[in-house]
């Protein structure tokens, strides 16, 4: 009998990302049973949602929208979950509007899930590099097999019991404009002794817009990484030793970056990396002393 799976699209102001995704979700390789799930958090102008509405009569699986009014990151991952739930599928398969997968994805997935019989597992997002051959945003990758933990929401595969053990909301909704409800969620799951795993060839390609080129972008990227993933941790009440040792972290990267990037401030190929880990490290900071980065308030791309 052929694998149940649903696969989960948030989607907001990017309608031609989104379909470039529903393209190639609709030439994938797979014997598996699909269903794709689309949930627009653009209430006012919903143009995915609209999208999805007239593909839907001629699309090569079920195709069902929903517009999720709740402004947030976790709101419509909440909301995609509860629809999946509604259906018969063993698996949720969650992938961004900014990527799209290789034709092979789901058969990926599933090859591995039936080996380690893991939770959850996270594919591979790979990114274009630039005229000049340098990647402003680094690949995610990992070798395949179990992991201690995952590293992001854009391509994952998770067992429909997951969802059914932890209480909702599964993505905390604290964390609606700045990204961390994925860490924060696979935190819950490795409180309840759920197990993770990586396919390497369950691949994703990444978009990477213009801006996302630009040192700046890059530097906030950093920042509001290591804001959320701060307040990830705090939420999870760690010990004396995690906190000492996260305060380490700050307190050596604000000691070794911040004269690394000054002497390297006139070397475009090299003072990216100190920067990047300076403002990781400011994130981390501002995070301790209460204050949070709103990253998904602005969009990129189409």
């Amino acid at each position: 009998m052929a694998d149940r799976v649903a696969i989960a699209i948030p989607t907001f102001k990017r309608p031609k990302s989104l379909a470039r995704l529903l393209d190639a979700i609709a030439r994938l390789k797979t014997d598996a049973d699909i269903q794709v799930l689309v949930a627009d958090n653009d209430a006012e102008a919903h143009q995915g949602f609209d999208f999805c509405v007239q593909l839907a009569a001629t699309y090569r699986w079920p195709l069902k929208p929903v517009i999720e009014e709740a402004r947030g990151i976790a709101q419509v991952r909440n909301r995609l979950v509860a629809e999946a739930l509604k259906s018969d599928v063993q698996f949720i398969a969650m992938i961004d509007d900014d990527e799209w997968p290789d034709e092979n994805w789901i058969a990926e997935f599933l090859h591995v899930q039936h080996i380690v019989r893991a939770d959850a597992i996270q594919g591979s997002v790979l990114f274009a590099a630039t005229a000049s051959g340098s990647k402003p945003v680094p690949d995610i990758r990992h070798a395949s097999g179990l992991v201690e933990m995952l590293e992001g929401t854009g391509n994952l595969l998770v067992r429909r019991e997951v969802f059914e053990t932890i209480a909702a909301p599964w993505f905390d909704p604290a964390f609606a404009l700045t990204g961390g409800e994925d860490f924060d969620f696979f935190m819950r799951l490795k409180k309840a002794g759920c197990r993770f795993a990586w396919a390497d060839r369950a691949k994703a390609l990444g978009d990477v817009p213009p801006l996302r080129n630009e040192l700046s972008w890059v530097m906030r990227r950093a920042y509001s990484n290591g804001n959320s993933d701060m307040r990830v941790i705090l939420k999870h009440r760690p010990g004396l030793m995690s906190v000492t040792r996260e305060s380490l972290k700050i307190v050596t990267a604000l000691l070794l970056s911040l004269p690394l990037a000054l002497i390297l401030s006139l070397s475009p190929n090299h003072r990216r990396e100190p920067l990047t880990r300076l403002c990781r490290a400011a994130g981390k900071l501002t995070a301790m002393a209460g204050r949070r980065y709103n990253e998904y308030a602005v969009v990129h791309g189409e």
